[in-house]
Parts: structure tokens; sequence; C-alpha cells
């Protein structure tokens, strides 16, 4: 059984490379043809949409923003006055994916490698009006602060979760409409005990009257 498992991971270990390597061949091609999106101007994204109204701007460093790569970048704290609740907005959009190094930075490799250690990693539904998605929730602590971080992928077509579907999306959509823009979206909600549930309840609220916004900003 060892043996089967061995060879299971051995062979994994040879097929993610080949499948990077033709992901990248694959969008290269396409890209040849690649019909960039006009830029959206998420600096007016709204300051203020359902109970949420922005608290202050995250600014970013400028070697994280080179180290990132990404066309627009929101940074943001949101508070809902009613509840005395906090949740912080990232959302990293790219233009285009075609160079194979200007792609989303996965926060199960950025929050760890700032410090932050994975307690839990599932997903959640996040209702929406054309219907729920499944986004990743990413439960995080770090030197005895604890977070709820919900992420999800979004192109033109389509909310993604999963890293690896991401990746196998950006291959047909390049193909069919010659596009390989998408935004990493990330919601973090900070647990005030030991308890994840009621963050996580705030941080889905956040995203479900954050989601349509993103919609009508970001690219289609």
């Amino acid at each position: 059984m060892q043996h089967m498992v061995s060879i299971m991971r051995d062979g994994l270990g040879i097929l993610v490379p080949v499948l990077l390597g033709a992901q990248g061949l694959m969008v290269h091609w396409a890209a040849g043809s690649e019909r960039l999106p006009a830029m959206p101007d998420l600096s007016r994204f709204p300051s203020a949409f359902g109970q949420w109204k922005e608290l202050r701007e995250d600014p970013i460093e400028p070697d994280v923003q080179a180290n990132l790569q990404a066309d627009r970048l929101v940074s943001r704290t949101y508070i809902n006055e009613a509840t005395n609740s906090e949740a912080g907005l990232f959302v990293a959009w790219f233009q285009s994916q075609s160079s194979g190094n200007r792609q989303p930075h996965s926060p199960q490799v950025c929050l760890p490698g700032s410090g932050w250690v994975p307690e839990m990693i599932d997903k959640v539904a996040l209702p929406t009006a054309s219907g729920a998605i499944s986004v990743n929730r990413y439960i995080v602590v770090n030197q005895g602060f604890r977070a709820v971080v919900l992420y999800w992928y979004q192109t033109p077509r389509r909310v993604i979760a999963s890293e690896w579907a991401a990746k196998f999306w950006l291959i047909p959509d390049a193909i069919r409409d010659r596009r390989t823009d998408t935004a990493l979206v990330r919601i973090v909600a900070w647990v005030p005990d030991r308890y994840s549930d009621h963050a996580t309840a705030n941080a889905v609220e956040f995203g479900r009257n954050l989601y349509p916004l993103l919609r009508d900003r970001l690219p289609r």
C-alpha cells in the first residue's frame, strides 16, 4: 500500500509541472490575439454599501505592490456601526495573466509567509442574488490574534474557489474569450474570542453585499 502511495505521489510530482507547462504554452498561444479589457477605476469603489461604511484605507507598501504585480488594487477596512464589526477588503485585479508570472498570489501561500498559522481550511456558501457561490474559508492565527479569511477568484465568466480550478479554467477562457483577466477577492474578519462563527457570519454578510458591486465594476 505504501508503495502504491509513493508511486502516486511521484506521479503527481511529475504531472503537476507538466500541466503547468502546458497551461503556460496554451495561454501564451492564446495571448497572441488577447483582447485586453479596459482597466476598472477601483479607486472609486463605494465607501458605503449595505450596513457597511469605509473606516480607513489600508496602504500597501511599494515593495509589496511591486511583488503583487496587480494592475488595480483595493485595500480598505469597513465597519458595520450597528454591530461594531469590522471587515477588511483586499482586491487585486490583473488585466492579463499571459506572461505567466503576473497571476494572483494564493492567500494559502501569502498568509503563512507573513506569520499566520492556518487552523482550518474549508469552503462556505456566499448567498447572492443569482444564487449561492462557493468561496474559501481560511481560519488563521498569529501571536494570539485570530481571523476568518474568505477569498475567491473572480473572472468575467465565473467565481472560482480552488487555485487548481482557476488554473484549469484559464485555458478554455483564454481560447474562447481571448481574455485572461481575473481578480483575487479577500475578506478578513477578526475573531474577538476563540469562536469563529460570529466572525464567519460577519464576513459572509460583508461578502453578500460586496459581490454585486464587484460584478458591476469589474470588466464583463
